[in-house]
């Protein structure tokens, strides 16, 4: 899995950390920069809540061409 630029630049729009972003999904700063990285895959659920908190879809984030 590649890195998730489209996570991190979706949550830059939104001007929030790592660690809000992982605040408000319920997850660690690490786990977030995990997922960005792509050395973490996560839940559905986690999935939904973040592109829930960004105001994007599944598509927009974690969709591979």
């Amino acid at each position: 899995m590649s890195k998730n630029l489209r996570l991190k630049s979706a949550r830059a729009a939104k001007d929030l950390s790592q660690a809000k972003l992982a605040d408000a999904v319920g997850v660690t700063r690490q786990t977030m920069n995990a997922i960005e990285n792509g050395d973490y895959n996560p839940s559905l659920n986690l999935c939904i809540a973040i592109c829930k908190t960004l105001g994007v879809t599944l598509n927009d984030l974690f969709w591979e061409e």
